[in-house]
């Protein structure tokens, strides 16, 4: 009997925002940092001009570059909005929805869940999504425990959801804790986010036969890590591994790092047909101190950049989902 395979394509993309904090200090956080009468003098203005900048750069993550398009023929030369966008360092959801209903992005038919974790500094993750292509059943954060010497770390935020097509997705965004301190000495506070997120894909895997499974984020760790390898071990693939475009995700001190990652289950993985880091020239600048080009960010150490956008490069993943009929 022939079957028909009904698919549609999917785009996913992952984006460390920097630091995109309101101007309002909250009472139980950290954030004097970003307040207009802090030494970075974080005004109105100046968190606007971010806002709509991290508007530009999601929006500009719709237009494959060449190199793209020529290789892969099925994904289109023209413009496409990014179907799910998987954010890290958000501080809120007053930050969420000015981006989603007051920048450039307002028509664009965007919503968002997410998390309200302990990080003492207040920034969080959260999954902004395209009304038409992505329907949620349900999202909740995931807590993970601290171990000995590790402060209280951003929730993971699951989501379940539906395509246009009715396939079920699960959708996990992770912002593990940063080397700060020394690799060595932190390596087993992402071990720890690594673990509780491992049992959690577990439980999302008993869901179906072959589920359909992202994991996106800032994981503050290369592939090599014994937290990524752990993660990589009950059933996801690394499928922006060899994502082309840019060296790295992430620069620090000259050298490009590929810190942020899209994880997929079997299903996933069949169905990728291309990932790249996004990096047109509107998002690096010189680096004049190591040479080459680094991640065009709001702030280097205390001077602003009205041009900036984030000290990260966002990563994009083309998916080709559908359901088989018979």
């Amino acid at each position: 009997m022939l079957s028909l395979i009904l698919t549609s394509l999917l785009t996913f993309v992952e984006l460390n925002c920097e630091n995109l904090f309101d101007t309002r200090h909250d009472s139980q956080k950290n954030d004097t940092e970003y307040l207009p009468e802090s030494t970075r003098h974080w005004t109105r203005t100046r968190y606007w001009n971010k806002i709509n900048n991290i508007a530009r750069e999601i929006i500009s993550c719709g237009e494959p570059p060449a190199y793209v398009t020529e290789k892969h023929c099925d994904i289109p030369q023209d413009f496409h909005l990014p179907d799910i966008v998987a954010l890290c360092e958000v501080e809120n959801d007053s930050v969420m929805n000015d981006l989603t209903k007051r920048s450039l992005l307002r028509n664009c038919n965007y919503d968002y869940v997410m998390t309200s974790s302990e990080d003492e500094r207040g920034i969080d993750v959260a999954l902004m999504y395209h009304k038409f292509t992505f329907r949620i059943i349900t999202h909740y954060p995931i807590r993970v425990p601290t171990v000995k010497g590790m402060r209280k770390t951003r929730d993971i935020l699951y989501v379940k959801g539906q395509t246009q097509d009715n396939d079920t997705l699960h959708i996990f965004v992770v912002h593990a804790p940063s080397r700060f301190g020394g690799e060595r000495k932190t390596r087993p506070f992402r071990m720890a986010v690594a673990e509780r997120l491992s049992e959690s894909i577990d439980s999302a895997a008993l869901s179906a036969q072959d589920p359909n499974i992202i994991v996106a984020g800032d994981f503050n760790d290369g592939i090599g890590s014994n937290a990524m390898k752990h993660v990589c071990s009950h059933g996801m693939t690394n499928i922006t591994h060899n994502a082309s475009g840019a060296k790295g995700t992430y620069r620090y001190k000259g050298k490009w790092e590929r810190i942020d990652h899209i994880l997929g289950s079997r299903n996933i993985a069949s169905n990728t047909i291309a990932t790249y880091i996004h990096c047109p020239a509107f998002l690096v600048e010189e680096d004049t101190k190591y040479g080459g080009t680094k991640p065009r960010r709001t702030y280097n150490g205390y001077r602003y950049s009205k041009q900036g956008f984030s000290d990260h490069l966002p990563l994009v993943a083309w998916l080709r989902l559908g359901k088989r009929h018979y």
